[in-house]
């Protein structure tokens, strides 16, 4: 076969490839765009009360004026409950899934929270985002808890990491996968966060409510 024959073949199945499996594409628009079903409706209106409540504490603690990371755990795991909020934008920009807890169960459809020690369940309150470290599923970032119901965070060891059965897309009405107790999400998304967490000199604070 004449080479440019060959390279006529090779271009137009890449071009093919492309628009069969448009991966790529599809995961930088779900990760790119926030989840419509809460804009305009009172889980909006939620989230921007959580917002400003957020600043406000940000900024008595000497926190991130920039961003917050919410995670509201009224929502099913299946989806988006995950909310990055730009403080100087007031706006919602980037939204993600998020195990919680099994409480040491087989499976907890449901979530249910303790501060105690070894209990796998999620803990709700307020958290200072640390380092990022390597552990055991990659990169994490620790997570010291700055109320009662959470202060047991650090001895713990909850953080916020990446697992591989977490996907990047909303699967409701099925669940998604448990944790141990940490705010457990998927690779890219925290490839996306850890962008935002490096540009940041001040710790950024995450709040886990219901």
């Amino acid at each position: 076969m004449k080479p440019l024959l060959v390279v006529f073949f090779v271009y137009f199945f890449l071009i093919l490839y492309s628009y069969l499996f448009p991966a790529n594409r599809k995961y930088r628009k779900v990760i790119s765009k926030p989840a419509t079903y809460i804009e305009g409706n009172a889980l909006g209106q939620r989230l921007k009360q959580k917002a400003a409540l957020s600043r406000q504490f940000a900024l008595q603690n000497g926190l991130s004026s920039h961003y917050v990371f919410l995670i509201d755990m009224r929502l099913p795991s299946g989806k988006k409950r995950f909310f990055v909020y730009d403080f100087t934008k007031d706006s919602l920009i980037i939204t993600g899934l998020v195990a919680h807890g099994s409480c040491n169960t087989s499976y907890m459809a449901e979530p249910a929270f303790s501060n105690a020690l070894n209990s796998g369940c999620s803990s709700l309150g307020r958290f200072k985002i640390g380092g990022a470290y390597q552990g055991r599923f990659g990169k994490a970032f620790k997570l010291y808890g700055l109320d009662s119901s959470n202060a047991n965070c650090y001895e713990r060891a909850i953080v916020l990491h990446a697992y591989k059965h977490v996907p990047d897309v909303e699967v409701y009405p099925r669940p998604i996968c448990n944790s141990l107790g940490c705010p457990m999400i998927s690779y890219h998304f925290l490839e996306t966060l850890s962008q935002l967490l490096k540009k940041e000199r001040k710790p950024v604070l995450l709040w886990i409510y219901t």
